[in-house]
């Protein structure tokens, strides 16, 4: 009975956060496609001037209960600067992941990012260490498109870094930093990550 109500409950809680975060993307002017699920609350802001476009089907999981493996936090999506741009195609399933762009990042169809992935195009604070700690600009630091191709997925705490593509089909290895682009059709693993595997008969 305790797990009954238990499962009723996260039904209910699944269906609120739905509703809840529709309602926050089109407050903040956001697109997004239909069929769109939330499962808890994702943090999404969009900096003025800048947009964020999320396509048809999109689930976004910030529950620790939405992934058996749990979460360290909710679900980001951010645009940190005017002009901005975050594309995120159809199909995509994000758990607890971060994505944050001061150019553009651009998500394809089908991608799967999995629990906490973090996917950047700049590297937050400048080089520089006078600047490190109180620049404001995000503008002025280093910053480079990353593009995630149709098909991919990033397993579990990996980290794709600014100026990388990575290539249809592939698959990004759990706990791996992604520094340089990874070509389509292989899997690619370690720190940084390379390409260990290529797959067959994948078009």
């Amino acid at each position: 009975m305790i797990t009954s109500f238990i499962r009723f409950k996260r039904k209910i809680a699944k269906k609120c956060s739905t509703v809840f975060t529709r309602r926050m993307l089109k407050e903040q002017q956001i697109q997004f496609g239909n069929n769109l699920i939330a499962v808890g609350m994702p943090i999404v802001d969009r900096e003025k001037g800048s947009s964020i476009r999320i396509g048809h089907n999109a689930i976004l999981c910030s529950s620790d209960y939405s992934n058996p493996i749990g979460l360290n936090h909710r679900t980001v999506i951010r645009t940190l600067a005017e002009g901005a741009v975050i594309e995120i195609g159809d199909d995509v399933g994000i758990s607890g992941a971060s994505i944050c762009a001061v150019s553009r990042v651009s998500i394809g169809h089908q991608v799967m990012l999995g629990v906490n992935v973090q996917i950047s195009d700049t590297d937050f604070h400048p080089i520089k260490p006078e600047n490190r700690r109180f620049n404001k600009n995000p503008l002025d630091v280093s910053k480079a498109d990353t593009i995630i191709e149709d098909n991919v997925w990033v397993g579990a705490n990996a980290i794709v870094l600014k100026g990388v593509t990575i290539g249809r089909n592939s698959v990004i290895g759990a706990g791996s930093i992604v520094a340089s682009s990874i070509p389509p059709n292989c899997i690619a693993a370690g720190v940084p990550a390379k390409v260990i595997k290529h797959l067959e008969g994948v078009e």
